[in-house]
C-alpha cells in the first residue's frame, strides 16, 4: 500500500454500492485507515499479543444465506461492529479492503493482510444498515459489544 492512500479512497454513501464490492477475498476494517495500518497489525485487547495480521469481517456471502438480500447481509456486517469507532475513538472508521487471510484472531475473526484499500463507508451507508437492521425487528440481535457486558 502506498502512502498517501487514505487521501486517494472513494466513499461508498450506501448499501447498494457496497453490495456491488463484495466478494471473497473482501472485508470491512474499523480503524484510523489503511495508511495508519499499513505498517502494523492487530493486537488482542485481552493479552496485549500482537497479531499476524488486521482483524476484520468478511463481507463474503455465505451460501446459506441464499437468495435473501444482500442489503441486509452486509448491513449486518457493518451493524456487529459499530461500537468500535466510539470505543477506540473518533478517527476511526469502518473502510473496505480486499485482503488475503493469514489467520484467525482471539474471537475466530479473521486476520488479513491488506492487498488494496477500496473504500471508506460513509454514515450515510452505517445509517442504512442500522434502519434495515431494526427493520427486522428482532429483540435478541444486536451489535457484538462487550464494553457493556458485566466486570
Amino acid at each position: 500500500m502506498s502512502p498517501g492512500v487514505t487521501d486517494e479512497l472513494p466513499t461508498i454513501t450506501d448499501l447498494a454500492e457496497l453490495v456491488g464490492l463484495l466478494g471473497d477475498d473482501v472485508y470491512v476494517r474499523w480503524s484510523k485507515g489503511p495508511d495508519a495500518d499499513a505498517a502494523s497489525t492487530s493486537r488482542d485487547s485481552l493479552t496485549g499479543v500482537e497479531l499476524p495480521g488486521l482483524s476484520a469481517s468478511p463481507l463474503r456471502v455465505e451460501p446459506w444465506w441464499g437468495d435473501r438480500s444482500r442489503k441486509l447481509w452486509v448491513a449486518r456486517r457493518l451493524f456487529d461492529y459499530r461500537h468500535l469507532r466510539d470505543l477506540r475513538g473518533p478517527d476511526v472508521r469502518a473502510w473496505v479492503l480486499r485482503g488475503a487471510e493469514v489467520g484467525r484472531g482471539p474471537d475466530n475473526e479473521p486476520l488479513v493482510r491488506c492487498l488494496e484499500a477500496l473504500a471508506w463507508v460513509a454514515d450515510s451507508a452505517l445509517s442504512e444498515c442500522e434502519d434495515l437492521v431494526h427493520a427486522q425487528h428482532s429483540d435478541e440481535w444486536g451489535p457484538l459489544d462487550r464494553s457493556s457486558s458485566d466486570r
